[in-house]
């Protein structure tokens, strides 16, 4: 944990960003996998851990915006936990150790709550997310449909986006142990293994060092289908095999990296260029972080870079400026060039993902690709980011604007036959936006 100055200085900033009422920050509780005692591993909301930093199941944060004092709610464990699972530290000590003036018991909580209900008084909290906590305060509240309070949702979002120097540490610390991810398959990846191999002991590398995997690992010869989890097939030589994976701290602060490699070691003429394609995009990308620039600029600017490449491979034709514009590129760069990161890999998503990536000023798009963008405000200074071209030859998605005609005037649909089996390439880094540009996190990580 942090220091219990810096959970009250948070709730303090939250608390007078929401302005008056009671806030309820809601903690999770351990999921069943396939009966009751036979659970997921616990993982803590990510708000209650910003706000406390307590990884503990079973409990809820009260926190009086008038008065600014914070309350613990749970129950202290019963000689019958203790049998099984140990002696666990009381309320009272998690508390202090979070800055919390006073502990109570989750029936006082059903009782103030119910009461603030009754009384139509102001009580803030967030969306659930599990069904568990939604049913829970369904049932306190009284209530068929719950009003999540767009004030403190805001309020998170204006005081999580902006990351603390011992944040971006523990960021940091993610990344040194997901360099060894990476060199590991960059170092061990061969013809004729199952990804299965390579998965298994980067997630051990993961959670060897107390924290776990930071989202689902993308690990695949099949790199054109975005999020696949899938880690059954075997690697043939010729292939290219994207991993796309990270790891998260004890204290659940992520890291996001992708890297791609030719499973022979070498990459083939074709793969090169595109290969070469990506990096350009990356790098153009990277040199337009700034504060005061809209990351959906910074997008665009990848864009065209991968448009004007494909252009000279002859896989696209025209003004490539014009056929970013009308988005013929998507159909090889069909997501976002990054999203927000911290806590959570896709920071706050929970809160509402266009609240968090976008404001009045810039709005989401409905384009194809680029409306996939997580981020399009402008960047200031404290922003953790992902920045990840990549270049994916989806055969599924070509045949279907290959037959709309789509987009014909820009892409050159002969010339893709010899690429169906391509797959994809894609690279990623985190990066900190500063008071003059943005600054790499963690340690190099070779591409």
């Amino acid at each position: 944990m942090f220091s219990a100055q810096t959970y009250k200085n948070r709730r303090d900033q939250i608390a007078s960003k929401v302005g008056k009422g009671f806030i309820l920050i809601t903690g999770n509780e351990d999921s069943p996998k396939n009966y009751h005692d036979n659970t997921y591993p616990f993982r803590q909301d990510s708000n209650f851990l910003y706000c406390c930093g307590i990884n503990k199941p079973g409990l809820f944060l009260g926190i009086d915006c008038e008065s600014g004092k914070t309350i613990l709610y749970g129950e202290d464990i019963t000689i019958d936990h203790i049998v099984w699972m140990g002696d666990q530290p009381k309320l009272g000590a998690l508390a202090d150790l979070a800055g919390i003036e006073e502990v109570a018991s989750l029936s006082d909580l059903e009782s103030r709550l119910s009461h603030l209900s009754r009384q139509n008084a102001s009580l803030h909290y967030l969306p659930p997310y599990r069904a568990l906590n939604r049913e829970k305060l369904k049932e306190w509240l009284d209530v068929e449909t719950l009003t999540p309070s767009k004030n403190l949702i805001m309020a998170i979002i204006n005081t999580r986006s902006y990351k603390e120097a011992q944040e971006l540490a523990e960021i940091e610390s993610a990344l040194v142990l997901t360099k060894e991810m990476h060199h590991y398959v960059r170092d061990n990846v061969r013809p004729g293994m199952l990804e299965s191999e390579l998965y298994g002991v980067i997630s051990g590398i993961a959670k060897s060092k107390g924290g776990d995997l930071a989202y689902g690992v993308i690990l695949t010869k099949d790199g054109q289908t975005l999020h696949n989890h899938y880690h059954g097939n075997t690697l043939e030589s010729g292939q290219l095999v994207l991993g796309d994976f990270g790891c998260e701290t004890p204290m659940n602060y992520a890291s996001d990296i992708t890297r791609t490699w030719p499973v022979d070691g070498v990459l083939t003429a074709q793969q090169k260029a595109i290969y070469q394609i990506v990096g350009d995009a990356h790098t153009a990308a990277v040199e337009a972080l700034a504060p005061g620039r809209s990351f959906r600029d910074v997008h665009l600017i990848s864009s065209l870079v991968i448009a004007t490449g494909l252009k000279e491979l002859g896989l696209m034709k025209g003004d490539p400026a014009e056929a970013v514009k009308e988005g013929a590129h998507a159909l090889f760069f069909p997501h976002g060039l990054g999203h927000m990161m911290g806590l959570d890999v896709h920071d706050m998503e929970d809160l509402g993902e266009d609240l968090v990536g976008y404001d009045e000023k810039i709005k989401r798009s409905d384009q194809f690709g680029l409306k996939s963008l997580r981020l399009g405000r402008v960047l200031e200074p404290g922003f953790v980011l992902t920045v990840e071209p990549g270049i994916y030859f989806i055969p599924q998605l070509i045949d279907q604007w290959q037959a709309e005609g789509k987009l014909k005037d820009f892409i050159n649909y002969p010339a893709l036959n010899s690429y169906r089996k391509f797959s994809g390439i894609r690279l990623e880094d985190n990066y900190v936006i500063t008071e003059s540009g943005s600054k790499l996190l963690g340690p190099e990580i070779d591409k």
